[in-house]
C-alpha cells in the first residue's frame, strides 16, 4: 500500500480522526505523521521514508501475529508489549487495514469521550 492510499485508509476510519506530526522538535522525526482518536495516538509512520507503520495491538496477539507474518515486527520506539511494526511494502493490504482498524479501536474504546 502507498502512502496516500494509507493515510486516506486512516482518515476514512472516523471523524474523531486526526493527523499530526507530533515530532519535529526530534531532527531525525520531523516527518513522522501520527494518527490519532481521542486525542491518542493509534498509528504513525514515517512520511520522507513510508515503509513501518507502528500499530497498537492487545499484547495477547502479538506473539502470534509475529510468529505468522514476516512483514510484523518489532515497534519503532514503543513498547513491544502493546505496538507492532508492519512493514506497509510487504504487508498484504487487507493484513494492513485489518490491523489498523484493530489499533484504532482499541484507543478509541479505551479512550471513550
Amino acid at each position: 500500500m502507498n502512502i496516500e492510499d494509507y493515510r486516506a485508509f486512516c482518515l476514512s476510519l472516523g471523524d474523531d480522526v486526526e493527523e499530526k506530526l507530533p515530532f519535529t522538535a526530534f531532527r531525525y522525526a520531523t516527518g513522522v505523521l501520527a494518527l490519532y482518536v481521542h486525542g491518542h495516538m493509534f498509528s504513525f509512520f514515517d512520511c520522507d521514508h513510508f515503509g513501518i507503520v507502528t500499530l497498537k495491538c492487545q499484547p495477547e496477539r502479538i506473539g502470534d501475529l509475529l510468529a505468522e507474518y514476516d512483514c510484523i515486527g518489532r515497534p519503532y520506539n514503543l513498547s513491544p508489549r502493546h505496538w507492532i511494526g508492519v512493514d506497509a511494502n510487504t504487508a498484504p493490504d487487507p493484513l494492513l487495514k485489518q490491523l489498523t482498524r484493530n489499533s484504532y479501536e482499541i484507543v478509541k474504546t479505551k479512550y471513550k469521550k
